[in-house]
C-alpha cells in the first residue's frame, strides 16, 4: 500500500532569492572607500549609496567609469575604483563594488582612500582627463597603496 505525504512546504521556499550582482548596474549597492563626511554617515548607519546611473553606452560599470549615486536622500557623483565582477588580465577583481565621491569638476570629496586602487586605474583616468575636460589627478594622488 501507497502512503502519499503531504507536500512539505518551509518559509524559505516560498520567496525567491537572486543571487547577488557581480557588475555595477542600476540599483546596485555600492561601498564608499573615501573619508567623505556624507560617505562616512551613510555606510555608518547601514545604508549605502546606490547607483542611479553610470556614465558610459554600455550602462554597465567598471573600473574607472563615472556614476551617479543616491547618497542620504542627496544626488552625488563618484568613481568607481574597484569592482566584483570578473576582470580581463593584470586588472584586479575585488570583494565589493567600491566608489569614491567627486563634485561635477572631478576633485574628490574626501582626502583619504582607504583601500588600495589597481595600478590600471591611473591609465585610465589619464584618457579621460583629455576627453572630458575633468581633472582626476588629485583622485590618484589621494590614493596611498596601488594593487
Amino acid at each position: 500500500m501507497w502512503r502519499k505525504f503531504p507536500k512539505l512546504r518551509s518559509v524559505g521556499q516560498t520567496f525567491h532569492t537572486s543571487p547577488a550582482c557581480s557588475h555595477v548596474i542600476k540599483l546596485t549597492r555600492l561601498r564608499v572607500v573615501d573619508n567623505s563626511e556624507i560617505g562616512k554617515q551613510a555606510m555608518a548607519e547601514g545604508k549605502p549609496p546606490k547607483c542611479i546611473h553610470v556614465y558610459n553606452k554600455k550602462e554597465v560599470g567598471t573600473i574607472g567609469d563615472k556614476v551617479l549615486l543616491a547618497i542620504k536622500g542627496e544626488k552625488k557623483k563618484g568613481i568607481l575604483v574597484g569592482v566584483k565582477q570578473n576582470q580581463r588580465a593584470l586588472i584586479p577583481k575585488f570583494d565589493s563594488n567600491n566608489v569614491v565621491l567627486i563634485d561635477d569638476n572631478g576633485t574628490p570629496l574626501g582626502t583619504r582612500i582607504h583601500v588600495p586602487i589597481p595600478q590600471i586605474l591611473r591609465t585610465i583616468l589619464k584618457k579621460k582627463n583629455v576627453v572630458k575636460g575633468a581633472d582626476y589627478t588629485k583622485l590618484l594622488a589621494l590614493a596611498t597603496r596601488f594593487v
